[in-house]
């Protein structure tokens, strides 16, 4: 079989990138900072922030940890000193709104739960500082076109944190997609997911954004969706429950099915789970398949092709400070972001179409 080597992966960076299958948020306003790197403050220490981007922060390029935002006093000292954070640089939510008066910090990423995207990202916006937000992007689809609107109207930049559209494995199997190598894709089957044995976090609470279809469920749709090249146009059928109601109340899913119409009678079905174990992408076209597993891991994605393997190794966090710095090379060249706000609307569209049909059965339009 034969392999796609390391350059030619590295060439896929700059031939499909979220930025050129999708139409990006256009950058308005002259609020782009002039420097060789930027400074990020994260808003939220829980366990992304403190295992995986504030170490990928001290392997990226472009930007750097300039700041931080928590609500738990105990934490900042343990930050500023392994950091060597300034204590000018340290905020706890109520005095956030400061942040658009320190020079050092550039970019605001929001790192909270789903349910406090919507408030914290428009904050964010009107210190004038550009925006990073974490999947998913918020609750409903009108948090997060009033997020766009927000940041659209204090000209500043926002993107949303899909490490895997930044990711050469990612971009590799959308470029055979993108230009028909292995003819159209026919069918496609998905799944994200593993096995959560906790009870009493925020991912569990209905109110907080938890439950797995916005979760997970999210990779499962990227997968979908960037595995197609297209977009769905209805759910067919999808199915949601849990087998855990005394950790999962309130109608609360731990496991979500669906089946995904895209033009041409594409059907692609997917999972998501946390009850299982479970990460792979199979995309079969006229002339084969690419078989992907796992496709959205923090690092190990791989898969094959009758056009050869795809893998292009890595060590985490180098994810996670990939994607840092590429939206920071982009703000820095007042460029649209790869991954805009508009990206994180369209897959809440599809989860609320998903949550409906669900619920009632029916096929639902999206």
């Amino acid at each position: 079989m034969k392999s796609l080597s390391r350059r030619d992966t590295i060439k896929s960076l700059t031939l499909i990138t979220g930025a050129s299958l999708f139409s990006p948020l256009t950058l308005i306003g002259s609020n782009f900072p002039k420097k060789e790197k930027l400074g990020v403050a994260l808003v939220g220490l829980g366990y992304y922030s403190t295992d995986l981007l504030a170490p990928a922060l001290q392997q990226t390029k472009h930007c750097y940890l300039a700041g931080i935002v928590t609500g738990t006093p105990a934490k900042e000292g343990i930050w500023k000193a392994k950091y060597q954070i300034p204590e000018g640089n340290v905020y706890n939510y109520k005095n956030f709104d400061d942040i658009r008066d320190n020079p050092d910090i550039d970019v605001i990423y929001i790192v909270l739960p789903p349910s406090m995207h919507m408030e914290y990202v428009v904050r964010a916006a009107k210190t004038g500082k550009q925006v990073w937000c974490e999947k998913p992007m918020a609750m409903t689809v009108k948090e997060c076109q009033t997020m766009i609107d927000a940041c659209k109207e204090a000209g500043v930049s926002l993107s949303i944190g899909y490490r895997c559209q930044h990711e050469p494995n990612t971009q590799a199997f959308q470029k055979i997609i993108k230009e028909k190598s292995l003819g159209t894709v026919q069918r496609l089957d998905c799944a994200a997911g593993y096995r959560d044995n906790r009870t009493d976090h925020w991912k569990q609470k209905a109110e907080m954004g938890g439950g797995v279809i916005y979760d997970m469920g999210v990779y499962s749709i990227q997968g979908a969706r960037l595995g197609t090249g297209m977009e769905p146009i209805a759910v067919r059928t999808a199915k949601a429950w849990t087998d855990r109601p005394e950790i999962y109340k309130k109608g609360l899913a731990d496991n979500v099915t669906a089946e995904l119409e895209f033009p041409g009678n594409v059907i692609a079905t997917i999972k998501t789970s946390f009850a299982e174990q479970t990460n792979f992408l199979n995309i079969n076209c006229e002339k084969g398949q690419i078989a992907m597993e796992p496709f959205s891991s923090y690092a190990g994605n791989k898969g094959s092709s009758p056009l050869g393997e795809i893998n292009f190794p890595y060590d985490v966090p180098w994810q996670q400070a990939n994607q840092m710095d590429q939206d920071s090379l982009a703000i820095l060249g007042g460029k649209p972001m790869a991954v805009p706000g508009e990206e994180g609307l369209r897959d809440i569209r599809i989860v609320e179409a998903i949550l409906e049909s669900a619920k009632t059965g029916n096929r639902v339009m999206i």
